[in-house]
């Protein structure tokens, strides 16, 4: 297998490589026999267990076949796939500024009918206003020293967040009450943010709750993540965006934001805790 430019690329495949093995090794058959059942060369067994030769879909198909474990197919598939995708630095993805990276999620919106968006630490980007916008992605790029388009950037994420108000999509959004109590840009932005809060909420396809501080948490948070139909779920860390596809991490997603849904509150409950805090803001 060629270099890869990020360590966690080649992490990925060698994962891949190596549950190839562990199936082979679970049905008590050798690399030989593989290749017989598969009417494949032994060398390519080889390649496909030691990460040299990244699988073809086909190839995942007549393993798993060939080792009675068709049930594992799938979600095999879905990991190789993501490899390259799986781990990408936010270096990599903001190298010429913001205003792409924001633009690029447009078609995954556009045919996105569900999403479902769990935020420990900052406003959902669908629900932002320009100001609040302006201060979260100017303190990005400052940190992470990118190109300055914050305008522009912002500007996109604008542009895009009407897919909220636009075309057959649902939303389920879920917040910690620390999100309505960090001041993103300072008192008066936060005011506005929070107020945008509260009309939003009057859209019937939007569903906001909050988990307020006073929850007894049967779930612990976790970074912010979003799921996007029950296809594909994406977390975001300090350095990286981290694509999950495997049906089986995509199910523990789709578990964990239903654990944090019960411990939410919706309509006036949570009404009343961004009323309070715009009302701590003095």
């Amino acid at each position: 297998m060629p270099t890869s430019p990020s360590s966690s690329v080649h992490a990925a495949r060698k994962e891949v490589a190596n549950r190839l093995r562990e199936i082979r090794r679970d049905a008590g058959l050798s690399a030989k026999q593989v290749a017989e059942r598969t009417g494949w060369y032994q060398s390519k067994v080889s390649r496909l267990e030691n990460a040299v030769t990244p699988p073809s879909d086909g190839d995942i198909r007549a393993w798993c076949s060939a080792c009675n474990a068709d049930g594992m197919a799938a979600d095999l598939i879905a990991a190789s796939r993501s490899a390259d995708s799986a781990y990408i630095e936010w270096r990599r993805l903001q190298r010429t500024g913001l205003r792409r990276l924001q633009e690029s999620y447009v078609p995954l919106f556009e045919r996105t009918r569900v999403f479902r968006i769990y935020c420990s630490n900052v406003v959902p980007g669908l629900l932002q206003t320009d100001g609040y916008a302006t201060a979260l992605l100017g303190s990005i790029a400052a940190f992470r020293e990118t190109p300055n388009d914050v305008s522009e950037a912002v500007a996109a994420r604008m542009e895009r967040s009407q897919v909220i108000r636009e075309g057959n999509h649902r939303f389920a959004l879920l917040v910690e009450e620390a999100v309505l109590r960090h001041r993103v840009g300072g008192a008066e932005v936060m005011a506005g943010q929070l107020g945008y809060l509260l009309s939003i909420m009057a859209l019937p396809s939007v569903s906001l709750g909050v988990i307020p501080f006073s929850a007894d948490r049967r779930m612990w948070m976790l970074e912010t993540f979003s799921i996007y139909d029950e296809e594909q779920a994406q977390v975001e860390l300090l350095t990286a965006q981290v694509n999950v596809t495997a049906p089986s991490e995509v199910a523990q997603y789709l578990k964990a934001f239903g654990e944090f849904s019960k411990l939410a509150v919706y309509g006036a409950p949570a009404r009343a805790c961004i009323t309070s805090a715009i009302d701590a803001l003095g």
